[in-house]
């Protein structure tokens, strides 16, 4: 109820402003703001460019995680390893630590460029290609990898040991199945399966993100927390209730997304095999 009600009273606030009922410039009820908002380009193109960062660097981390898990997995569970210790430092920064830290990695002035400029493969450093507020999001998505890799790293490997992923996979081979086909029909299906909801929460994280797609993004596209924030800050007023028409649609897209997740009956049910189930009956 305390997380509700704040939420609850924020999304009624921004509702009523971008429809014209409460503002500095409200003339009464209008759904003109909203329709503008629809139909320009720029919004859904931030929403695309939002999901597409989204997609890519969970995905990306997704399989880093479950190669450090495969790989080290012994030396996560040991308290005393230097791959454990390495793992919790990038949880320790903030976001916009480590879009400072990217942008000092990844600029055209930046520890990179100056390394292959001194190795003599660039003639100037300046013809280093533009992986800050370029298109593609380069230097976004190695923050977000960044940061989001060690979390998942950490959650495979409690599911691994929780869920004895070792003892179902030895059990198929000794079934008959070979080391590729334990990974594919027990291993990654039994991680993945019980990370799902997780998985997809960082998927709406990533794309709420402000900070890193702030100073290591480009005016266009832009991620949809930095398009509403700007257009609330803006000095031209008519801007605000469409801010606000924005951080409604987007709220509205979470609420559905939560609601699939944790409401859904297929979204609920336990991620049980049918291997690890038969053996415990």
């Amino acid at each position: 109820m305390l997380t509700i009600l704040p939420v609850g009273s924020g999304f009624v606030y921004a509702f009523l402003y971008s429809i014209g009922t409460i503002g500095i410039l409200n003339n009464g009820f209008t759904l003109a703001h909203w329709v503008n908002v629809l139909t320009d380009t720029s919004f859904w193109f931030s929403l695309g460019y939002s999901f597409y960062i989204a997609i890519v660097s969970v995905s990306i981390s997704i399989l880093l995680a479950l190669t450090i898990v495969l790989f080290w997995k012994k030396s996560l569970v040991s308290n005393n390893s230097i791959v454990s210790y390495l793992l919790y430092i990038p949880l320790c920064f903030p976001a916009i630590v480590v879009a400072l830290f990217s942008f000092q990695v990844w600029s055209k002035s930046g520890l990179i460029s100056r390394i292959v400029s001194h190795l003599g493969i660039l003639t100037e450093i300046t013809s280093f290609p533009d992986l800050t507020n370029d298109t593609y999001g380069f230097s976004i998505l190695c923050s977000c990898i960044l940061m989001i890799t060690p979390f998942f790293a950490i959650l495979f490997s409690n599911l691994y040991k929780q869920e004895q992923i070792d003892h179902l996979k030895n059990i198929a081979m000794s079934l008959g199945a070979t080391s590729t086909q334990a990974l594919f029909k027990i291993v990654l299906p039994v991680i993945l399966k019980k990370a799902k909801i997780t998985i997809s929460l960082f998927i709406v994280f990533v794309m709420s993100s402000y900070e890193i797609p702030l100073l290591l993004g480009r005016q266009n596209p832009q991620m949809i927390s930095v398009l509403a924030i700007q257009k609330l800050q803006r000095f031209n007023l008519n801007d605000i209730p469409q801010a606000y028409a924005i951080a409604c649609l987007y709220m509205i897209f979470i609420g559905l997304v939560l609601y699939f997740l944790f409401f859904s009956k297929s979204s609920t049910q336990l991620s049980v095999s049918p291997l690890k189930r038969n053996f415990d009956d």
